[in-house]
Formats: structure tokens, sequence, C-alpha cells
């Protein structure tokens, strides 16, 4: 599945929040679930819960908006949480690899259906390269923050973007 095919379907009125990641989640496709999930947390939501049994893959970006949209919540009053379902093994491996089995629930119950009953689709819209840059070096930093044995993993892709975002 290509990355225009990749699509985030959301319940925003559930409780928890639905997420579910069909296809492949990159830096390139990611934008509108940050959003999304900055402006439902405005909103007051605390809790969220990832359906990734349709999830193909993800990137390292994708693994550093949701460790903070998990970090955020963790600091909220009352605290929030993020549950990470449905995992396939190579997905499951990604998150633990970097941690945020920590700071995130994971429910590895296979059988365990995500109801999206009022289910719509995140737009995704282009981001210009000073965007996605700006994007992935938050992820990333949000990776480093999650998990200190990061640091050494991303300090060269954190250089680039720092270098990449301070030319403009």
């Amino acid at each position: 599945m290509a990355d225009e095919e990749s699509v985030f379907l959301v319940d925003p009125d559930s409780h928890p929040v639905a997420i579910k990641i069909v296809g492949r989640a990159s830096f390139q496709n990611v934008m509108p679930l940050k959003d999304f999930l900055r402006d439902s947390a405005a909103l007051g939501k605390r809790c969220y819960v990832f359906d990734f049994a349709e999830c193909t893959g993800m990137d390292s970006t994708v693994l550093g908006v949701l460790a903070g949209c998990a970090l955020e919540l963790r600091k909220r009053e009352p605290q929030g949480s993020v549950v990470l379902s449905r995992l396939s093994e190579r997905n499951q491996q990604l998150i633990r690899g970097l941690g945020l089995h920590r700071i995130a629930k994971l429910d590895t119950r296979s059988d365990q259906k995500t109801d999206m009953s009022g289910v719509e689709s995140l737009a995704n819209g282009d981001m210009d390269e000073l965007e996605s840059a700006r994007l992935c070096l938050e992820a990333h930093e949000k990776l480093v923050e999650t998990d200190s044995e990061n640091q050494t993993k991303f300090q060269d892709v954190i250089a680039y973007l720092k270098n990449r975002v301070s030319e403009e």
C-alpha cells in the first residue's frame, strides 16, 4: 500500500478516542494525526487507543509523534493514557526497541477490536520541506525524551534536522 493510500481513521467522540492506522504510517503522512492529537488534547481528551491491525509499518517519526502524545498526557492532571493495540510482531518490536512500551500501554490481545462507530478519516495535507524537517526533529527529540538510549540511535538524524531547520 502506497503512502497516498495510507489513512488515519479516528472516532473523536469515543472514549477513549479511537484511532486506526491503515497502511504504512510515515513522516510523509503523519502530520494530520499530530494535528488531531494536539487539537483533541486541547479539547480535554486524555485517553487514546490506537488500533494497528491494518498498519503495515511505521517509521521513527510516527513513533516520535506517538511518544510526544503519551509524554504530554502523562503531564496532565488527571493523567491521560495511550493504548497501542493489535500490533504486529514487527510493530511491537519497533515500539519496544524505542522504549514506547514504558510510556504507553501495549494491548497484545489480537482479538480486541476498537469501536470505530463514529469514524472519520483525517485529510492528508501537503507539507513543505521545512515543515517536514520540523516535524521529524520534534518527533525524534520526543523519542530521546522517552528513552535516553535513543540519543545514540538518532544523534546524527537530530543533528542533520537541527541544521536543516536553522538554515531557514
